[in-house]
Order: structure tokens, then sequence, then C-alpha cells
């Protein structure tokens, strides 16, 4: 009589990232709930906030003390590297908690090898988007890309680690979603924007020169956008101290946005 067949080995992690995210062999993900950093949750009791479900979990904020009759309402999608990330995660309740603002903080989508660009972004119209420094990429390496050190926040193996996750199986940084001026992409007269944009590049992150570049563009093409640079500042200053001075003038800068319409004369 034959014995029976070997049991199949058992599954094993072939990716992971900053320990929250972890990939098996049978193509299993497993992310967990909570980010493997402790921060505290600064909650002062001047904004209320709760938690909600529509199509995705959402946590909503607004100030107590509203002294205006209407108030500017912002969705605040958290970072990630489409990857990991929550609106549950302490670093994201501080940041919509210094904005004090008619707030929603939407969980959305994680990714790990979507076959579909179009899965990674839910649909949301907006007046405006402010674009805190955004993730772009590409093959070819900028110089804040190639100087950036090892010890940096985001660095190189985890910017990379981010799309090897996120982009389909086999794509590079060169795929539109990540590269919106690759070979691959569409021309940015064919594209609409919304009617106003504000895009956050700081000095010291990977991502300041695609960030400055985006913009520079944009505007040359004749798209309605501004840029503003935090020089020194790393990727993420604003979640990782969201009361750091240059967290304070970082909302003074939204908030002039706002304000203005989008309009920075």
């Amino acid at each position: 009589m034959a014995s029976e067949a070997a049991a199949a080995p058992a599954a094993h992690v072939v990716d992971e990232c900053r320990g929250v995210l972890f990939v098996y062999s049978d193509g299993s993900v497993v992310r967990r709930a909570q980010p493997g950093f402790a921060t505290p949750v600064r909650d002062d009791g001047s904004v209320e906030w709760k938690d909600v479900e529509f199509d995705e979990a959402l946590g909503l904020y607004r100030p107590r003390d509203r002294r205006q009759d209407r108030l500017p309402v912002f969705f605040y999608f958290h970072g990630g590297g489409f990857c990991i990330g929550s609106r549950t995660w302490p670093n994201v309740q501080n940041y919509c908690l210094r904005l004090a603002a008619d707030l929603g903080a939407p969980d959305y989508h994680l990714a790990v090898r979507f076959s579909s660009p179009a899965a990674l972004a839910p649909a949301v119209a907006v007046r405006g988007y402010v674009q805190l420094m955004p993730p772009f990429g590409g093959v070819e390496r900028t110089r804040s890309e190639a100087e950036c050190p090892d010890d940096a926040f985001l660095n190189r193996p985890l910017n990379d680690r981010y799309w090897r996750l996120s982009l389909p199986e086999g794509a590079t940084a060169d795929h539109p979603v990540a590269n919106p001026f690759g070979p691959a992409a569409p021309a940015l007269d064919a594209v609409e924007f919304a009617p106003t944009g504000l895009a956050v590049g700081g000095g010291r992150d990977i991502l300041h020169d695609r960030a400055v570049d985006y913009a520079k563009r944009l505007k040359a093409a004749g798209k309605p956008v501004e840029v503003r640079d935090f020089d020194g500042q790393q990727h993420g200053f604003f979640t990782i101290d969201p009361w750091s001075d240059a967290s304070a003038e970082l909302m003074r800068v939204i908030k002039r946005f706002v304000d203005s319409d989008g309009r920075f004369d």
C-alpha cells in the first residue's frame, strides 16, 4: 500500500514591508492592524471624531468650537506606499486632529500587485487637491533618490519595495501609476484635472525632485498647480510630528490655499 502523500509545505514569507505587511509563498497577504512603531494619540478634546462605515470605513472629525457657519471639508488619504496604513493608526489620527476642520479620513483598498491600476485609487469628486509629498516613481533615479541616506524614514530600498508590491507583477517604476511622465503615460493635455492643486515637497524627502518636477510640468502645460517646498524636512514630517514648527507652517499654507480658493498671488 502506497504511503500517504507528503503534506504540502507550510507557506512561508517571501516579502514583507515595515513589519506590518507579509506576502506568503501561497499568494496570501497578511497585514497587521497596528503599525510597528509606538505613537501616542494626542487628543485634547478640542476635536470631535468617530468611526463610521459606508462603502469604506471612515473616520469623521470636526472641531468642537465651530465659530464659523461653514467649514472646509477635507478628505485625508493616509500614506503608506499604497501598501500599508490605516485611518486608525495613531500618526494618521494625530494629523487629522491637528487639521481641526470638517474632515473625513477613509481607509481604502491597499494594493499588492493589482492587475489593474484603477484599483489603487477610490473615486472621489473634489474641489481641489493638496498633494502631500506625492508618491511618484521612475526607473531613472533622480538626484534626491540617488542621494537619499539609508537611515531616512523613506529610503531607496523601502521606496522600491512599495512599487514592487503595489504595481502589477512585472511592471517597472515607469508604469503610468508611478510615473505620470513615463513612456506609457498619457499626454497631459488629454487629462482632466481638479480646478486647483497644491503639491508639497520636503527638502530631505526621497520623493522631493519628482514632486517639484510634477508641479513644473503641469504648470508648463497650463494646469492649475502650485508647489510649496519645506527645506530640511523628510518624508511624512507632518505625521511624524504634527505639532512641529514645519507642520504648523504647512497648516497655514493649506489654510491659505483653501481661503484663497486655490489662488496664490
